[in-house]
């Protein structure tokens, strides 16, 4: 029996969704909506629909009218939370699309309202279903990289510029998942500065500035930074770095791992070997440091598209009745959690922000 399907959003990200679902073995995709007509006539002939499949500019004018299993959405965050929440309260299972919502305590409630309604959520945090991502954390869980001590990421690209979140909430969630899964905690500290040149709010601008930079001590809750540069400190003192930007030409997908023994490098524009262990570690004598053991090493991965995963478990998930451990709504508060504190720096000017353990 098939899971059937509604995708809410046809957006640059629902396409995907729509396309994968579309072409799922065990999902029949029954409605597709979005605001735009224009949007859904261009996607039924760019994927092929079946003429069954109903495209609708309001949700809400058809739940009646077709049989649905699970809702997909993929709107804007600032929607998030009536959507699931309407989603759950009709008893369908839901994938939402990163973050689940702007606010952690509302992450909790829908996650305690999904475990009420013995229905499924998800969050498509893609990147913990990337095989790169998998096979980093056994490698970085198996010690050879030695101590471990710090790690970096960058972020970059020219778009796309968002209206509803700023550069933070848009980028750096997928490289917080990732330091968090490869490392197995959570920080417990976090800093945040940036800057607004594109969308900032009347008198932002500080004293002696040019009218188009936004010093980060200024920053309005209102202003969507562009530039957003992150400090997270986890509970053993491991540091990471992220720079995050959505108007830098220079496209970068980098994050990578430093230990004492080498580096753990998961680069996503490297297609052919994204996920590299760089070996090197110093020798000592007196006070001469040289460097030893240099050589590269390709760690072999799956050759599969994380999103296509993501659609795979939440349909796995909604057929043995049991939650994605993964990237379920209590991982997706966590996250928020700390993207929540991170915002706090960014408008302090980059003030350290203690972030406060969520009760599962």
């Amino acid at each position: 029996m098939k899971i059937k399907i509604a995708v809410l959003g046809a957006g640059r990200w629902g396409t995907h969704l729509v396309r994968n679902f579309a072409s799922h073995p065990d999902a029949q995709l029954v409605a597709v909506v979005d605001s735009s007509r224009e949007r859904l006539t261009q996607l039924k002939e760019r994927l092929n629909l079946n003429d069954n499949v109903v495209l609708a500019d309001n949700w809400q004018s058809i739940q009646s009218q077709i049989e649905c299993d699970a809702v997909v959405i993929a709107t804007p965050a600032v929607t998030h939370y009536s959507l699931i929440q309407d989603a759950l309260q009709q008893g369908f299972h839901v994938l939402a699309e990163k973050p689940l919502t702007l606010d952690a305590a509302e992450c909790q409630q829908l996650s305690d309202l999904a475990r009420q309604q013995q229905r499924q959520l998800m969050v498509d945090h893609t990147y913990l279903f990337h095989p790169a991502v998998e096979q980093g954390k056994a490698v970085v869980q198996s010690g050879c990289l030695g101590e471990l001590r710090y790690g970096y990421a960058a972020r970059t690209n020219l778009g796309p510029v968002r209206q509803d979140v700023d550069a933070l909430w848009d980028l750096a969630i997928h490289d917080i998942a990732i330091f968090n899964t490869w490392l197995g905690e959570q920080p417990v500290q976090v800093q945040a500065t940036g800057r607004v040149w594109l969308q900032r709010q009347e008198g932002s601008v500080g004293a002696g500035l040019t009218d188009n930079v936004t010093p980060p001590a200024l920053l309005k809750e209102q202003d969507l930074a562009d530039f957003v540069y992150v400090i997270l400190t986890y509970p053993t003192g491991f540091q990471a770095y992220i720079h995050l930007c959505w108007l830098n030409p220079d496209k970068q997908r980098r994050l990578g791992v430093v230990g004492s023994q080498g580096t753990l490098i998961f680069d996503e524009m490297q297609n052919d070997a994204p996920l590299t262990l760089q070996h090197g570690y110093f020798q000592q004598s007196g006070d001469v440091f040289t460097p030893a053991g240099l050589r590269r090493e390709v760690i072999e991965i799956e050759r599969r598209e994380p999103l296509a995963q993501v659609c795979d478990r939440f349909l796995q998930s909604i057929r043995d009745n049991q939650p994605v451990s993964v990237s379920s709504g209590w991982v997706a508060a966590q996250l928020v959690n700390i993207l929540s504190c991170l915002s706090q720096s960014l408008q302090q000017g980059g003030t350290p922000i203690k972030v406060p353990q969520l009760a599962e």
